[in-house]
């Protein structure tokens, strides 16, 4: 299945029954993980609204929910720079931290957020991502502990990703083509 947003093209990558699938064993392993505990889930606006609402539906442990909001895409373009533009409105100092992306590819805005993070000193920090491009990647993380699927590094699309602010709606993931 193919479709074209403001003139790009794009096909089917990943049906979200697959993701329904992998956020299923996602939840079960955080449950595992943070049992016992209380975890604070930092999600990263506005990629991981739809990855995160269905990520929380698994997640039957006690936990709280927070978000921050970066920026760092214009269209489909990467910006040098990664800005904050809503920052931490929760105490996470000796908290358990999971920050939700809906993708990492450089981690630019990924480091930033950890750094952003970390500065409150939380017991931990964890990092679960719905989409990581391994090659894409400019830093080193060893925070990072969940991941949906590993991906090319290719431009994608839907539930949740936008292109020029379009297609965050979508229940499947589309790459460019």
């Amino acid at each position: 299945m193919k479709i074209q947003i403001d003139q790009k093209d794009f096909e089917l990558m990943i049906e979200h029954e697959q993701v329904k699938k992998r956020l299923r064993l996602i939840g079960i392993q955080l449950n595992v993980a943070y049992e016992n505990r209380i975890p604070v889930f930092v999600g990263v606006l506005n990629g991981c609204f739809m990855f995160m609402a269905d990520l929380m539906k698994e997640v039957h442990i006690a936990s709280e929910v927070c978000f921050v909001k970066m920026a760092s895409y214009r269209g489909d373009q990467r910006e040098e720079e990664v800005k904050n533009l809503i920052g931490l409105s929760h105490p996470l100092k000796g908290r358990e931290v999971v920050i939700v992306e809906d993708i990492v590819d450089t981690g630019n805005t990924l480091k930033k957020v950890i750094a952003l993070i970390a500065e409150e000193e939380p017991a931990s920090i964890a990092v679960c991502t719905l989409l990581l491009k391994p090659d894409a990647l400019e830093h080193d993380f060893e925070e990072i502990a969940y991941v949906g699927f590993e991906i090319e590094n290719q431009f994608v699309v839907g539930y949740g990703l936008d292109y020029n602010g379009i297609g965050r709606n979508l229940k499947d993931i589309y790459r460019a083509i």
